[in-house]
């Protein structure tokens, strides 16, 4: 992640001056804007912090905002005891990094104490509601920054920037306020929080495009490698300490990268030749599939899959 010397407004003329980034430019200014408006509005902000790309951008734009000044709000991470190695070694280095608080609620201690209970089919997910919401009403988080983007799935888009939670931790599509001009309503009750997404207005292009513009580092797996892999309801898994492959199941070794990250029971490769961030940038442009709706298989269960489960608290 590079971070400039100099005052964050004053780039180099190699970002400002190209028609090219033009709506990087605006997309960057109205993310900073909405985390400056978080830290003045709020008591107690926290990012939540996956080590994907999105999240990562969002830091970015975060340590933007306040440079010189180290980023004044702790990140959080629910571990779903599932997720796959080399992001969780990049969420740490990237904490170590730029010296960051990070808290981190397991889903496998709430499996160890009988809180949760393993879900038949192994995913975990959805089981990540719970250890959410208890992580925030413990630490007393009235603002809760997340990397969610308008054209990721259908549910996203019916959020404001400023999302407000209910005492339980829910969301009522019915409560949504209006945001006219860019003005923000952050007020909420006591108990109540507020989620707030500052790349509600990014697409997966216009992210690859920050990312290659202000060479933002990333987890490995969103490039092409070679790994071991398997086939299933047209994803392409890794075996894990989650399962797989099964009987029918053909491991086979390819050269894979990852578009999102997630539980690794649920979320899939793509083949791919992408190494670098000009092959991605090609690719994403001539897909035709959002990310999730390509590779997470949870999103698949029904077309209200990620409303129903936003309606009980999740990201």
């Amino acid at each position: 992640m590079t971070i400039p010397d100099t005052d964050v407004d004053a780039l180099p003329s190699t970002h400002r001056d190209t028609d090219r980034y033009d709506t990087l430019d605006a997309l960057e200014s109205e993310g900073i804007h909405i985390i400056r408006e978080v830290a003045g509005e709020f008591d107690r902000p926290v990012i939540l912090f996956s080590g994907g790309k999105d999240s990562t951008v969002l830091l970015h734009l975060a340590i933007k905002a306040f440079w010189p000044a180290p980023v004044p709000f702790a990140l959080l991470h629910v571990d779903t005891g599932h997720n796959l190695p080399e992001v969780l070694a990049f969420r740490d280095e990237v904490v170590t990094r730029h010296g960051l608080r990070l808290h981190v609620a397991k889903v496998e201690d709430y499996l160890a104490d009988g809180r949760l209970t393993e879900r038949p089919d192994g995913v975990r997910n959805p089981l990540q509601t719970v250890p959410l919401l208890d992580a925030i009403t413990e630490n007393r988080f009235d603002a809760v920054f997340g990397g969610g983007r308008r054209d990721e799935e259908r549910s996203r888009a019916k959020e404001r920037i400023f999302s407000l939670r209910n005492a339980f931790g829910q969301w009522d599509p019915k409560r949504q306020r209006p945001e006219l001009w860019n003005l923000y309503n952050g007020r909420h009750a006591p108990g109540e929080h507020v989620r707030v997404f500052p790349l509600s207005n990014w697409t997966e292009l216009d992210v690859w495009r920050y990312i290659a513009r202000e060479q933002v580092l990333l987890p490995p797996i969103y490039y092409a490698h070679e790994r071991d892999v398997y086939q299933r309801d047209g994803m392409w898994m890794t075996p894990g300490p989650w399962g797989g492959p099964r009987d029918d199941e053909e491991l086979q070794r390819l050269s894979v990268r990852y578009r999102t990250v997630g539980d690794g029971s649920t979320t899939g490769a793509v083949l791919s030749d992408a190494a670098d961030n000009e092959a991605v940038l090609a690719e994403v442009a001539a897909s035709r599939l959002t990310e999730r709706g390509a590779t997470r298989g949870d999103d698949r269960v029904s077309e209200a899959a990620m409303e129903d489960r936003k309606r009980e608290g999740y990201f």
